[in-house]
């Protein structure tokens, strides 16, 4: 196995991760796993990107239809952990798990959550709290 070298210079950093300068306000994380798959999750994933793109909130390269001043960051990822019901799609910051999402639901999801900030409760399934209770009661 190779050393990895530590970079400590942040602007080096930037220069090979723009992200990590980024205004990224949202990170949705559509599943895509086995038992989701069966669920239209892929086309719940384009069905994102497609909205997103459009909005120009998909953080990104241009050459890639993205926004490099966009707010949002889309992951496909394996699973969120409730694939039984899926498609699953998380938010972050937000902590909102959505399940049995489907491709006719995303324009609202966007709408609703990432434009407004207001999660669309008919799909939210579990939320995460974002600091302990005991924290800022």
């Amino acid at each position: 196995m190779r050393d990895v070298e530590f970079i400590e210079d942040c602007d080096r950093l930037v220069e090979l991760a723009p992200i990590a300068a980024a205004s990224i306000q949202y990170h949705v994380f559509v599943c895509t796993g086995k038992s989701c798959s069966a669920n239209e999750s892929a086309e719940v994933r384009n069905a994102f990107e497609r909205e997103l793109k459009a909005r120009k909130l998909q953080y990104g390269k241009e050459k890639k239809g993205c926004n490099p001043n966009g707010s949002v960051v889309l992951t496909e990822c394996a699973s969120v952990g409730f694939c039984a019901v899926g498609a699953a799609v998380m938010v972050y910051p937000d902590g909102v798990w959505y399940a049995q999402v489907r491709p006719s639901d995303v324009p609202e999801i966007v709408e609703e959550h990432i434009v407004n900030g207001r999660p669309v409760e008919r799909l939210a399934l579990l939320r995460v709290p974002r600091k302990p209770e005991w924290e800022g009661k």
